[in-house]
């Protein structure tokens, strides 16, 4: 059985994430989607309680029940490498919207590679009406109010709009 990770912060999921989880769960048996808190971006917007469970509504929301049934989301710290090795994973799954995302990523895959031989690192280009998106975009247009519903599934634009409000 082929396993994939895609590890991210998903503060909050946007629809190019779901594109990319949704096509990796096209070519691995099983993809576990591993939020984190991720120190580099500062507090997250939501709790990583509520990201596991708002994740789960989107996938569910986004993809058909056969797609969905092979998605697991899970939260995690730590390594990825060693989330995989915990889930019993040999891939990690990364999207990549645009020529910018790709030095980063690149210094990442092979991070993980010389930690974690047996962990490849497979890379999923956003499709190009996603690609401009960012969690960092959508949080700061929920913010300042502005509409966020092409960017994020309901799940997300409904709590969005609560916070933005202080409900």
């Amino acid at each position: 059985m082929k396993i994939a990770v895609y590890p991210g912060s998903f503060d909050p999921i946007t629809y190019g994430h779901l594109d990319v989880v949704a096509r990796a769960a096209a070519v691995f048996d099983r993809v576990v989607l591993g939020v984190l808190l991720n120190p580099h971006k500062g507090a997250p917007i939501f709790p990583t309680d509520e990201r596991v469970k708002v994740v789960r509504e989107a996938i569910d929301e986004y993809c058909t029940a056969e797609v969905a049934g092979r998605i697991d989301v899970e939260s995690f710290d730590g390594l990825t490498v060693e989330f995989c090795r915990h889930r019993g994973a040999t891939f990690v799954v990364r999207g990549l919207r645009a020529i910018s995302d790709f030095e980063s990523e690149l210094q990442m895959a092979h991070t993980n590679r010389k930690l974690a031989p047996e962990v490849d690192t497979v890379f999923f280009m956003t499709a190009l009406e996603h690609s401009y998106l960012s969690s960092s975009l959508v949080k700061e247009i929920a913010a300042f109010g502005g509409d966020v519903t092409q960017m994020v599934p309901p799940a997300v634009s409904g709590r969005l709009a609560a916070r933005s409000r202080g409900l």
